[in-house]
């Protein structure tokens, strides 16, 4: 399988359960692993073979911006969703990190997969 990444995409969010969390946005950052629904665009050099990272940039800022997550968990689902769903990834893997949440820890996050990383 072909994997698109992107790596230290970083966003200002409102994120958590804390009070102050739901006022105040916080820098997560995303590393985002796409798998490729075809080996296709490696033959023909056409975008449409593909996922346009730049639309997955897009539409990730423009839906993150409108929603508060209580959870990473929930936040790295929702990403999932619209990668598999809006641009037909059949496999992906998010990492949500929050920075500087905790004293002592520069970072706290998860990883999730969704779907299947067997090639098409």
């Amino acid at each position: 399988m072909d994997i698109i990444f992107l790596h230290d995409f970083r966003l200002e969010l409102l994120i958590g359960i804390y009070p102050w969390e739901r006022h105040m946005p916080q820098t997560v950052q995303l590393d985002l692993e796409i798998g490729l629904p075809s080996s296709r665009a490696g033959e023909t050099d056409r975008i449409d073979d593909t996922i346009d990272y730049g639309a997955v940039v897009a539409r990730l800022k423009e839906s993150l911006a409108k929603r508060h997550f209580d959870l990473l968990e929930a936040l790295a689902e929702h990403i999932a969703q619209i990668l598999r769903e809006e641009f037909g990834a059949p496999w992906v893997r998010v990492t949500v990190t929050k920075l500087g949440m905790l004293k002592d820890i520069r970072r706290v996050g998860l990883t999730i997969e969704r779907g299947d990383r067997q090639p098409a």
